[in-house]
């Protein structure tokens, strides 16, 4: 256990959702003090199922508040920022661009201007996305590929990614950015995701819904090995200010199309016999992603702790578990 995170004040926006349910939990366990700020009550969120929410200080509004932002900076004494409260879903981002392009893109500059005029924050650490590089003839994607996002909730990482990037280069902001692939796990609630969905259509005897044609390939990573690279990465950003402006890569490096995944869980789950229900509706979706972390491994010594397999098990425990199933 890192003596660094210990009665660390710590913010954690966006806690209560995959990523940052299971990094709360984590932050706890290193005995840091941990603040969540929180828009909506989400009872089913691992931060509330498992009862974190009464061993954290709890700002309830929105990210776009840099009143609000500034506030509990200050009042708390933050010293490290995790930024993950975004719009995460590429569906809602298409009918909704300008709730997306707000949320993500004017939360991030709030936060980021919220953490300049904050003297004791320390280490911010943005969430950003493969989606943030769009679609590249070249693959995987290194760090130094352009960020071309052309479709809504990509454009949304794209920008926000860059925001992050000028805030570190113009003022000196001890900020870095996270790119991961597809985070995967316990605790995601949008049933519309691949996985979550897959999860819950086999355990009721239903036969999956795959929106696209399934042939999309993405970089699959479980949501714990995402939360070990966002405290590696903090850590590493403490001790070393150079990395301040860096961004870095998160994934498996084993790219798997959607079907793949799917019949996956079939399999995992013993119930090939009931298919796919392949419709092919999905739009502005980029074929194939997944993501070079070469430079994870080497500058933080990171790596996934769980093959995607491992990963996929240790979900459908979770979900199991909460819908009730036997």
């Amino acid at each position: 256990m890192s003596p660094f995170w210990r009665d660390r004040p710590t913010l954690v926006t966006g806690g209560s959702g995959l990523l940052g349910s299971w990094l709360v939990e984590r932050l706890l366990q290193l005995e840091a003090d941990v603040v969540c700020l929180l828009r909506d009550w989400v009872p089913r969120s691992e931060l509330v199922r498992r009862n974190h929410l009464e061993r954290v200080a709890v700002v309830r509004g929105d990210v776009r508040d840099q009143d609000l932002l500034e506030r509990a900076l200050g009042e708390y004494e933050i010293r490290t920022v995790f930024h993950l409260a975004a719009q995460t879903t590429v569906g809602v981002a298409n009918r909704n661009p300008v709730s997306t392009f707000d949320a993500n893109i004017r939360g991030t500059w709030s936060l980021l201007e919220a953490c300049r005029r904050s003297p004791l924050v320390a280490q911010i650490l943005v969430a950003s996305s493969d989606k943030a590089y769009g679609s590249h003839p070249k693959l995987p994607y290194t760090e130094d590929a352009p960020l071309q996002g052309r479709h809504p909730y990509d454009v949304s990482k794209s920008c926000a990614d860059l925001i992050a990037q000028s805030y570190a280069v113009s003022y000196a902001t001890p900020v870095a950015v996270v790119r991961c692939g597809n985070l995967y796990g316990g605790g995601d609630l949008n049933w519309n995701r691949l996985i979550p969905g897959t999860i819950r259509s086999v355990l009721r005897g239903e036969t999956p819904v795959i929106r696209s044609d399934g042939s999309c390939v993405r970089d699959y990573l479980y949501v714990e090995d995402g939360v070990s690279a966002y405290v590696q990465l903090a850590e590493a950003l403490a001790a070393r200010r150079e990395l301040a402006g860096e961004a870095f890569n998160f994934g498996h490096n084993r790219p798997l199309s959607v079907r793949a995944v799917a019949e996956m869980l079939l399999a995992l789950m013993k119930r090939p016999e009931l298919g796919l229900d392949v419709r092919n509706e999905a739009t502005n979706e980029i074929p194939d992603q997944y993501l070079d972390a070469t430079k994870a491994r080497t500058v933080l010594g990171w790596t996934p702790s769980c093959t995607v397999e491992q990963g996929l098990e240790r979900t459908i425990r979770w979900y199991t578990e909460l819908l009730g199933a036997s």
